[in-house]
């Protein structure tokens, strides 16, 4: 894979064995992943479970306003995928189980005089507050550091 978000979407999607090799992959092209879990009918929780995992992973530094800040977007760009463009999960009686993938790197690995980019990928269930009830939802946020 070349492209940062379809490597994202990738990274999400597989199962324990295909994470393995997409990781060593990506990381070959100069990509860093990584991958978690997060569920809650918090909006607010979803984007600090994201936050917290990538800056204690190095994917962004803390202390660098650009990387906080592009990871902040691309992960509301997910977030909007995810939630059909209504911005809302507890309020509005939705709940989300999702596993997330966030990768930094070139937008391409044909244009590395892009700079670098991230990619966050929310892949899960959302629905009703009531087991049984919840369906797949995908989205991608990208944006350039």
């Amino acid at each position: 894979m070349k492209e940062i978000g379809k490597t994202a979407i990738m990274y999400a999607l597989a199962d324990e064995d295909m994470e393995k090799q997409i990781k060593k992959e990506a990381e070959k092209r100069g990509f860093i992943l990584l991958k978690g879990r997060v569920g809650s009918m918090n909006t607010e929780k979803i984007f600090a479970a994201v936050e917290t995992a990538a800056a204690r992973e190095n994917i962004v530094r803390k202390d660098h306003y650009r990387d906080t800040h592009a990871l902040y977007h691309a992960i509301q760009d997910a977030f909007v995928g995810i939630c059909r463009g209504q911005l809302g999960l507890g309020n509005m009686l939705r709940t989300v189980g999702l596993i997330f993938a966030v990768v930094r790197g070139p937008r391409s690995i044909d244009h590395q005089e892009d700079g670098e980019w991230i990619a966050v990928v929310l892949y899960g269930t959302i629905g009703a507050p009531v087991k049984g009830n919840e369906h797949e939802t995908i989205g991608l946020g990208i944006n350039h550091l």
